[in-house]
């Protein structure tokens, strides 16, 4: 109790690592037996976890290493055990970041289960009888520690992971928005941030709600996972812009992203088979968004090939292009349908004035116009 009394300006937590001294006996025939322990603790590993045997040999050797620095932690524990995040941080330093990819969280606490099994099996038995129940109880504080070390690590990977992907995301969606290269092939960046699906994508834009930036983002993330669909998503000035897989029919896209934007028009691109297709269908997309003010009652969403016309008027040059090739060619080679439809639209929609200028019956105009829509 003196103990405590002498050092109450400290923390409780700092308070709670008095202990009484252990004989330096003691410590140093756990210290000589950390490299033993560690290997027991591997070979226990490879005994009661599939998955660890199924390892790579240079990942079975990280974690052999974690081991043993976490015994050697243990041992500088007994003899300094004020310095807990030091010594606890110190036991992942070993290993590579890239464990934390390869090995999960889950994983890693069935790693560290394992070796304090084998520890609290063996280390009371070094001890000189009046240390062993001192040893356990230090056992016991020190994996906690180790525990919560280990979930540090996994969450500064985890910050880091998103924070790339973050960025990442934000390159791949300006890139399509510019009608750029995003450097390595498209489907490249995708299996990056961790989409799976290789099937066609969507298309979606329009106006961002007032509160865009990372919680718009967020959101279309949480609304995309909540129904199976892969997205990415950017906010490019008042527009907000979204790129979709993993859907097998259109309309789930449109019933679960279409609540994410602001007021004002959507326009869905047309259907981009693949990630190479990704780049028209952006453009596409963009140029209607821009058109779709000249149709005041369009649907919501309205698709990009509806707004052909709208697209055409404002200079979209790929518009007038499939206006040029999937209208009027196959009009002009029915050259009489061409005629009929100029005359209809010169007569202002009067189905017996465009007969009389064709010196025909009406109902051969109606007809004629049947064949063209």
């Amino acid at each position: 109790m003196s103990r405590r009394r002498g050092r109450g300006h400290h923390s409780a937590w700092k308070s709670e690592a008095v202990r009484p001294a252990l004989r330096e006996e003691t410590i140093r025939r756990i210290e000589q037996a950390a490299g033993r322990l560690a290997r027991q603790s591997v070979a226990r590993m490879d005994d009661r976890l599939p998955w660890f045997r199924e390892l790579p040999a240079d990942q079975r050797s990280w974690v052999m290493l974690v081991a043993q620095s976490g015994l050697q932690s243990y041992v500088d524990w007994l003899r300094t055990p004020d310095d807990v995040l030091r010594l606890t941080g110190e036991v992942f330093a070993t290993a590579p970041q890239a464990m934390a990819r390869s090995v999960t969280l889950q994983q890693t606490v069935e790693l560290i289960r394992e070796t304090i099994a084998v520890a609290e099996q063996h280390l009371p038995l070094l001890a000189d009888p009046p240390d062993a129940a001192a040893v356990r109880e230090e056992l016991l504080r020190f994996s906690r520690e180790i525990a919560f070390a280990a979930a540090r690590v996994y969450a500064r990977a985890a910050e880091s992971r998103g924070a790339w992907d973050e960025r990442l995301e934000a390159l791949v969606m300006d890139s399509l928005v510019r009608g750029g290269d995003v450097g390595e092939p498209l489907s490249s960046q995708l299996a990056a941030l961790g989409w799976h699906s290789g099937g066609p994508l969507a298309v979606l834009a329009g106006t961002a709600p007032e509160l865009a930036g990372p919680a718009v983002i967020a959101e279309v993330h949480r609304l995309a996972q909540r129904v199976g669909l892969e997205a990415m998503a950017g906010v490019h000035g008042p527009r907000l812009v979204l790129l979709v897989g993993g859907w097998a029919q259109v309309g789930t896209v449109v019933d679960a992203l279409l609540p994410v934007f602001g007021p004002g028009p959507v326009v869905l691109g047309p259907v981009a088979a693949d990630t190479d297709g990704a780049v028209a269908s952006m453009r596409a997309t963009l140029n209607g968004l821009r058109a779709a003010p000249s149709w005041p009652g369009a649907p919501r969403p309205v698709a990009a090939e509806a707004l052909l016309p709208e697209r055409a008027l404002a200079g979209d040059a790929e518009a007038v292009g499939t206006l040029v090739e999937g209208v009027y060619r196959p009009l002009a080679d029915q050259g009489v349908l061409l005629e009929t439809l100029t005359a209809f639209l010169d007569a202002g929609g009067s189905l017996e004035a465009t007969a009389r200028a064709l010196f025909v019956h009406a109902n051969t105009v109606r007809y004629r116009l049947r064949r063209v829509t």
